[in-house]
């Protein structure tokens, strides 16, 4: 996404890089904010949404009773009947164990935003909300950050002071690259995870030619593809002539917004990128949810875990 020139933002240092004590100090307060919104969300019953739509890999045997009228005949274990010489009926619960990976978009483009927050930020809330409706189910939670690279990668695992961990690093990690590479994203997600997992994919998709990597990827885990964007990605306003600067490659160019040709053809290609994009999810059978960085994002995710639990009754 291109946006004003001005002062750049702080050069990215190595994966990890320092950071002074103001800026720690301002992450700790966000870490802390985000937290306190994400378990009240949690709290409010969005736990029990993702509860609903997620399932664990099976069933695991629990234990045998008596026989009761109204059971499931179906259920009655005929060996241990046999043994005792009544009907006894096998109990099993839910495997719940799932493994999450929340893979993020770290690159330049992310840092953008004209409404309540920076495309950045409305994706650390999400994955907060994310990590901490998973936790409460006891599931494990990894965080894969990635540019044109993977910057960063958290093995997934249990409890609330991993969840805090992981939203940290979010919000304080400085990457190493400003661009972006989906397909080398999700192919690094093929290597990470042996293992069928829940990947939340998060990123304002602002790329090509990863269709391919993403159905391959849609075959092997349960992705879901979170996209984030801000409204003046294609509607931009009369400001006359403007020095733009690309948030991913730094090139910088004069453009004349007063111009209603100029912000037509914005708002032209920005809604014919959406359409493409909505469609190789949909090829790919890839769950879209898409996020503004100037509505809750509550609603959105709600619609879509009704909308599946729909599908998964039918």
């Amino acid at each position: 996404m291109s946006r004003p020139a001005g002062r750049k933002p702080a050069a990215a240092g190595a994966a990890g890089g320092a950071i002074d004590r103001l800026d720690l100090r301002a992450i700790l307060k966000k870490v802390r904010r985000i937290e306190i919104t994400a378990r009240r969300k949690v709290n409010e019953g969005m736990a029990g949404q993702y509860h609903s739509v997620f399932k664990g890999r099976g069933v695991e045997f629990l234990e045998v009773r008596d026989y009761q009228p109204g059971d499931d005949v179906r259920s009655i274990d005929w060996n241990v009947s046999a043994r005792m010489g009544h009907p006894y009926v096998k109990l099993n619960v839910e495997e719940r164990e799932l493994t999450v990976l929340l893979a993020v978009d770290v690159s330049g483009s992310q840092a953008f935003g004209t409404g309540r927050q920076m495309k950045s930020e409305l994706a650390a809330e999400v994955c907060a909300l994310v990590a901490f409706s998973a936790i409460r189910n006891n599931d494990r939670v990894g965080l894969m950050l990635f540019s044109d690279q993977v910057e960063r990668y958290i093995p997934p695992a249990r409890g609330s002071a991993h969840g805090l961990w992981i939203i940290r690093e979010m919000l304080a990690f400085r990457p190493a690259s400003r661009r972006t590479g989906l397909a080398a994203a999700l192919e690094a997600v093929g290597r990470l995870l042996r293992r069928r997992a829940v990947v939340f994919l998060v990123s304002d998709f602002r790329d090509r030619g990863f269709d391919r990597s993403l159905r391959i990827a849609a075959r092997r885990h349960d992705l879901i593809a979170l996209s984030v964007s801000d409204p003046r990605e294609g509607d931009w306003p009369d400001c006359g002539l403007v020095e733009m600067e690309d948030a991913e490659s730094g090139r910088r160019f004069l453009v004349d917004s007063s111009s209603p040709a100029v912000r037509a053809l914005v708002a032209r290609m920005e809604a014919e990128r959406q359409s493409e994009l909505k469609q190789m999810f949909r090829r790919a059978g890839v769950d879209h949810v898409p996020l503004r960085t100037d509505e809750p994002y509550e609603k959105p995710l709600l619609a879509f875990f009704h909308q599946r639990a729909r599908r998964m009754s039918a």
